[in-house]
């Protein structure tokens, strides 16, 4: 399973760490998870504690069944980040291929455009504004690419790494 939930990037994957640590080891609730990432993990609000335990999935570092979320016990691995990444977030792995394939570095706005046509249908017809949405998608995308290793900044743009 791929999800499109990618928040912004912190400044070190230490914040990865002390969000994967905030995760209960017993299953539980989304609410009761999301207030303990915020007392934890120091997660700022409610919604950004929900898109870190997305994004915690789409990293292999926690996992949800029926009696709610859990920390996977041996999920942190910085060295498996680069794969799940690609792997778990939709559109990453485009997103790395759009840069790849570029002579130059290109801009978050630019590498959209490229991928403009592989928006689902679906996603532009549920919102006038899915564009905007899309593109901060993409920047948060290029971001984590960069942490992650798999991406570069040069020349106020994203090149592969």
């Amino acid at each position: 399973m791929r999800f499109k939930v990618v928040p912004p990037v912190p400044e070190s994957l230490d914040r990865v760490e002390a969000v994967w640590r905030g995760v209960p080891i017993v299953p539980d609730a989304e609410e009761s998870c999301c207030r303990r990432l915020m007392r934890d993990a120091d997660v700022p609000a409610q919604d950004t504690a929900k898109e870190w335990l997305t994004f915690s999935r789409a990293l292999g570092l926690a996992e949800e069944g029926p009696r709610g979320y859990a920390r996977v016990r041996d999920g942190y691995d910085p060295d498996a980040f680069p794969a799940r990444f690609r792997e778990g977030v939709y559109a990453a792995d485009e997103t790395l291929a759009v840069l790849a394939d570029a002579d130059e570095p290109l801009s978050p706005d630019e590498v959209f455009d490229r991928l403009r046509d592989r928006v689902p249908a679906w996603e532009r017809a549920r919102s006038t504004d899915w564009q905007d949405t899309w593109r901060e998608r993409v920047g948060r995308i290029l971001d984590w690419a960069v942490l992650l290793g798999l991406a570069a900044e040069r020349d106020g743009g994203y090149v592969r790494a």
